[in-house]
């Protein structure tokens, strides 16, 4: 049995999993070979505590274990008290645009927000009522009113002018329009208007696309858009700090979707975007902000379209000279995912096993002799060193329990001899090149 494991754990872990994409929760049950990294990662969340900001790119081989590293670090970073939020690049989702897709990445951040009491996403009305109760209670000493009356209307302007007052003193740009926006979601809460406090929601979401929407519904005159979204992610920031949280971090994966990007013009808008918020971070422009990308050596390395064809970011993300497979440097911005090895794949399969059994309320006879067997079988079908990745054989294995769970009677080495090796990437992106020629 997995010491901590919950059942909801379990299932999300399971289900995940055999959906080929990495559950929201648990991850850390299933951590094997990372310790290094993520040793390195708490001494970072400490700096950015004290007040530091950070960059990080985490970089590997398509299913190497990319998107899990960064779940799992938002595991840690919950623990240590942060704000943590988790969007993919796509098609429609970029750092810079002028057609809303800039935009489109924002609402995603805000839409995914998360904390240690709701690690899934969705926390944001819990964090804006977590703040408003503070400002209520700090209102109601200042001015020794007691707690049970301050929501009085009589006491509407005090609550108020504390509210703008905290937000003027954290925000820069767009504070005005941000500070009547949560004056409006105040209002519908101290009121039970859910439909105020669902268009305020909306409004700080970036789900407005029009300023005359807004105006009619909020009575305010701008909204968030493509080029003052990351303004008020900064802003964000500040305010989670203020109200006693360690930071804010932010992970953005699938950075594919940037190297695909066919314009260069374009795509190039996009790393000058990244680069401006690798110099905020380590220039101490901003304070508390933690962000993560995770792409392919591809995306790093590509000399006409990765981030190496815009020179200034080359000269930041080379990798230490010094560093080698044994020697490691996990100081630098780049942290490159080295493939777990066959002994630490048979503890995850092991650890696997026992989430499965726990999920289901089983106990399939899979000993540690069938586990070394099915890696066996496995790693040694045609075409595995080039192509088989963690993902398949984590998959591959889970549907092995799978079936064996709903019919016992079946053969498990015939089961095994029936495992083939694919080539899961997506050819798409190894195609850029030639498509832009």
């Amino acid at each position: 049995m997995i010491p901590g494991l919950k059942p909801k754990e379990a299932t999300a872990i399971i289900n995940s999993l055999l959906g080929g994409v990495v559950p929201k929760i648990g991850v850390q049950h299933i951590t094997v070979g990372r310790s290094p990294e993520v040793d390195a990662f708490i001494q970072a969340l400490e700096d950015v505590k004290q007040g530091h900001s950070m960059v990080k790119f985490w970089i590997g081989d398509f299913g190497s274990g990319k998107s899990f590293m960064l779940h799992l670090l938002n595991t840690v970073a919950l623990k240590q008290k942060f704000v943590v939020a988790n969007a993919d690049f796509t098609p429609d989702n970029r750092l810079y645009a002028n057609d809303g897709k800039g935009l489109a990445l924002y609402a995603a951040i805000m839409d995914n927000v998360a904390i240690q009491t709701k690690p899934e996403g969705g926390a944001l009305p819990v964090l804006l009522e977590k703040w408003i109760e503070q400002v209520l209670l700090q209102t109601g000493q200042n001015h020794q009113i007691p707690l049970t009356n301050i929501r009085q209307p009589q006491h509407l302007p005090l609550v108020q002018q504390s509210l703008m007052q905290t937000i003027n003193d954290i925000t820069e740009v767009g504070g005005f329009d941000f500070g009547l926006v949560v004056l409006k979601y105040y209002e519908g809460y101290i009121s039970g208007d859910e439909g105020l406090k669902r268009n305020a929601l909306k409004w700080l979401k970036g789900e407005y696309h029009t300023k005359t929407e807004a105006r009619q519904e909020l009575g305010v005159r701008d909204i968030i858009h493509d080029l003052n979204y990351y303004d008020m992610l900064k802003n964000w920031c500040k305010l989670f700090v203020h109200m006693g949280y360690s930071g804010f971090m932010i992970n953005l994966d699938e950075a594919i979707n940037l190297y695909k990007i066919s314009t260069a013009v374009m795509r190039e808008k996009n790393y000058e975007k990244i680069l401006s918020i690798y110099n905020d971070c380590f220039q101490g422009k901003v304070n508390h902000l933690f962000i993560n990308f995770a792409g392919t050596r591809e995306v790093l390395e590509n000399e006409r379209r990765g981030l190496f064809s815009y020179h200034a970011l080359k000269s930041r993300l080379e990798t230490n000279k010094f560093e080698t497979a044994a020697i490691r440097d996990f100081a630098q911005p780049v942290i490159r995912l080295l493939p777990l090895d066959n002994n630490e794949i048979f503890v995850l399969l092991k650890k696997l096993k026992e989430i499965f059994d726990f999920n289901y309320n089983v106990t399939l006879e899979i000993s540690d002799g069938d586990i070394q067997q099915f890696m066996e079988e496995l790693f040694n079908k045609p075409g595995a060193a080039e192509f088989l990745t963690p993902r398949e054989v984590i998959r591959d294995f889970l549907n092995i329990l799978s079936i064996l769970r709903q019919n016992p009677g079946l053969d498990k080495q015939h089961l095994f001899g029936e495992l083939q090796v694919r080539d899961e990437r997506p050819q798409d992106a190894f195609m850029a090149d030639i498509e832009e020629l």
